[in-house]
């Protein structure tokens, strides 16, 4: 039976909703596929579950053509097995957590490694088992402190996770490796455009992480590339290091008065006016003074010491200080600490101790890697309204470590010698995992191997963020007027539109539905009395199925016009041949 919209449900808006920022939300809620329930949670409606469906089915037939079985797992989910993983504890303020009328604890699953972990163990127990690979489709919930673009970034989505099973490394690569040609053919199937960086494992652990990438200007990750093959998210890229400098016969630092400098810029000008040379911020040290707080609620300082010219990227500082919540340090800390001296910070003093001893701030330090042994710097002497120059790096100072938060700029050098990258945005489509065997180890996942002896599991994991994929086609397909789907996911196959008052077009529109039924089409099927031509012309371009029969004055002389929603071409078709007319 075809679907009607005299009897459909759904209602079209011709105002963009308020709170919509990207075209994918304005259009998912104009048309009628979503509605707003809560910030970053929406009701799905008829139009948007049939789009969501053919993508879950796209995504199920290459997960079978993997091998893999489909499961399904509660959303709510018990404390203990996170508890015992210490997600429970590391996933800090992200997750939704509540308690039953008995108090017990329980959280509404952010994804559910272990879990699929505990089903395995208790129903596997030889290597004969294995390989195994199983998934499900299931909602995801985490509590995202700026939930927006609608579908692209909420605190309730779709997901696809699959999880691999070896008792060998050699069969979780093979493993790994499945899944991830599965996931390049998804994405092709679906018409959208990847790029696969290595990226951050995150609290996901393991030894391996690549995320797919759909390049797209509204994507919240940036990510580098290189014309050479290299790919990374900029959290992942890792920074070529420089050669130490002899720094024999380098002169001695010299403290020099700077008053009103607490900015690199004012400490270059200042720098140029006043000593011998040219500098530039790429000759200043910046010493920048972070907070972390770590899951025990401690509130620790630390300073980065980076050249001049860079600044604190805030993903690559949350991968690196991780599980510990990073922030600058506000007002009331520099009070706390009187040795830090806001403007004129550095890591050496005329009457301190070497780093590596005692910081000159009594605050750990922590160095960017391009600040190597040898180099010379222009930095903060600790005293204010002072500056101190020719400060070497190794002989004068050290740091307690060494951090990879500085922002990453196109032209720097790609890490495996491919040429220097470019900097581009991107929205994650999917991610693969090699988790190894923690999450095996921890929950107590072993089979016995073909000597009889008990190995512990290796696993894999992999996810694709469904309702994330179908807001990103949304973005991608449209134009001024609405959607306009690929013909593999549209939520029908045909739109039938019948216009005007004569009924003979009806009739027409009728025998053309009935034609296109019995070919195997999927019709939504416009018989709304009534309607002016150019409402219901309106809808169908918002609706955005891609080919659209009308059948309107040309019924007299026994024609209908099939509309080609992607190119804009109508032809006029005979009431018989519909079907064959139809556009691929």
């Amino acid at each position: 039976m075809p679907t009607r919209l005299t009897t459909f449900f759904l209602r079209t808006l011709r105002e963009d909703p308020a709170d919509a920022e990207v075209t994918s939300h304005k259009l998912l809620v104009r048309a009628g596929y979503i509605r707003r329930a809560a910030p970053g949670i929406f009701t799905w409606l008829p139009l948007g579950l049939k789009v969501k469906a053919k993508i879950e089915a796209i995504i199920r037939d290459e997960m079978a053509n993997a091998g893999a079985y489909e499961v399904h797992f509660p959303a709510l989910l018990p404390r203990e097995p996170y508890e015992a993983s210490g997600r429970w504890t590391s996933y800090g303020d992200g997750i939704f957590r509540l308690q039953d009328r008995r108090g017990a604890d329980y959280l509404l699953a952010p994804t559910h490694e272990e879990m699929f972990t505990l089903l395995v163990k208790d129903l596997y127990s030889s290597y004969k088992d294995l390989p195994l690979s199983i998934y499900q489709i299931q909602d995801k919930y985490r509590d995202e402190a700026r939930p927006r673009a609608g579908l692209l970034r909420g605190r309730e989505f779709t997901m696809k996770d699959a999880y691999s099973f070896d008792y060998t490394d050699e069969g979780q690569d093979a493993s790994y490796q499945s899944q991830r040609d599965a996931y390049e053919r998804i994405f092709q199937r679906l018409g959208l455009e990847y790029v696969i960086v290595a990226a951050d494992n995150g609290l996901m652990g393991g030894a391996r992480s690549e995320e797919f990438l759909h390049p797209i200007a509204v994507g919240e990750d940036t990510f580098v590339r290189s014309a050479g093959g290299y790919a990374a998210n900029v959290e992942a890229f890792t920074t070529v290091v420089p050669e130490p400098i002899p720094f024999d016969g380098l002169p001695e630092p010299v403290v020099f008065d700077s008053p009103d400098t607490p900015t690199i810029e004012t400490l270059v000008a200042h720098s140029n006016a006043h000593l011998d040379g040219e500098y530039t911020a790429a000759d200043t040290l910046k010493n920048v003074v972070l907070a972390l707080t770590h899951l025990d609620g401690t509130r620790e300082l630390v300073v980065v010491g980076l050249p001049g010219d860079r600044e604190i990227d805030d993903k690559r500082a949350e991968v690196a200080f991780a599980p510990a919540e990073v922030e600058a340090a506000t007002p009331e800390d520099f009070e706390r600490h009187p040795l830090l001296v806001k403007g004129y910070i550095g890591p050496w003093s005329e009457t301190g101790a070497i780093l590596g001893e005692e910081s000159a701030t009594g605050i750990r330090y922590l160095l960017d890697p391009r600040v190597v042994d040898g180099t010379a710097w222009i930095t903060g002497a600790n005293i204010d309204q002072k500056h101190v120059h020719s400060l070497v790096a190794g002989r004068d100072f050290a740091g307690d470590g060494v951090v990879e938060v500085a922002n990453v700029r196109a032209g720097d050098p790609a890490p495996d010698g491919s040429g220097p990258v470019e900097l581009a945005r991107g929205m994650e489509i999917g991610h693969v995992f090699q988790l190894g065997r923690f999450f095996a180890e921890t929950l107590g996942l072993k089979v016995l191997d073909e000597n009889g002896k008990l190995v512990t599991v290796t696993m894999g994991s992999y996810g694709i963020g469904v309702t994330r994929i179908l807001a990103i086609l949304a973005e991608l397909n449209n134009d001024d007027k609405g959607l306009v789907w690929p013909a593999a996911i549209a939520p029908f196959d045909v739109h039938v539109l019948a216009t005007g008052k004569d009924q003979a077009a009806f009739e027409a529109a009728e025998q053309v539905v009935a034609d296109l039924e019995a070919a195997g089409y999927d019709v939504l099927y416009d018989d709304r009395p009534k309607l002016s031509p150019g409402v219901k012309f309106a809808d169908a371009e918002l609706l955005g199925v891609p080919r659209i029969v009308i059948a309107g004055r040309g019924v007299a002389d026994g024609v209908v016009e099939v509309w080609d929603r992607r190119t804009g071409e109508r032809t006029p078709v005979a009431i018989g041949e519909v079907v064959a007319a139809l556009p691929a």
